[in-house]
């Protein structure tokens, strides 16, 4: 209000504060909390633009403490964020919802049936977990014709098993002996 124009004594009076007492907190040093405030404020923007924006009053109050070894508590840091308008991401990621989008046009209308063969071919990749890691299997298949015969088939058999024991199954020790896998 002073700073607008109007007269000291009728701004303090309007305030309800005495004209000395404004005068004197005109002419006061800052206070050590507002030096510490100021400086770490520098602080909290620059690990908040560091971690893209993403980090918010946890995350940064860890970095002072953790990483750069400033005695911080979270309430001060989120208070000094609120100041500047710093916020983090919150939540899981916002992916879009895709359902019921085609993902692939279906250029045979789900009609699967041919009248003679390689007129129409399928394929497919499936994801098998194994002991040495995960392997990829591609198989084709053609449509059925109208003898209901394929036209290509997967030639993948059953998975292989470990040789049985001679009573034809394995036993608990063996089943759990590493040295037999």
């Amino acid at each position: 209000m002073a700073a607008e124009g109007l007269p000291v004594e009728r701004a303090c009076a309007v305030l309800g504060v005495s004209v000395s007492g404004y005068c004197g907190w005109l002419r006061r040093p800052p206070s050590a909390r507002s030096i510490r405030h100021a400086w770490l404020s520098g602080a909290v923007g620059e690990i908040h633009a560091g971690s893209r924006q993403a980090y918010g009053a946890e995350r940064v109050g860890a970095e002072l403490v953790l990483g750069r070894g400033i005695a911080v508590c979270r309430q001060t840091v989120e208070t000094l964020m609120r100041r500047a308008g710093l916020r983090g991401v919150s939540g899981r990621p916002k992916w879009p919802n895709t359902a019921n989008i085609a993902t692939a046009a279906d250029l045979v209308d789900r009609d699967f049936a041919r009248d003679e063969p390689n007129r129409l071919w399928a394929a497919d990749i499936t994801e098998h977990p194994t002991r040495e890691g995960k392997g990829l299997l591609r198989g084709g298949a053609g449509a059925p014709s109208a003898t209901g015969s394929w036209a290509g088939r997967s030639i993948c058999g059953p998975p292989r098993r470990w040789p049985p024991t001679r009573w034809g199954w394995r036993s608990a020790i063996a089943a759990r002996s590493p040295a037999r896998l």
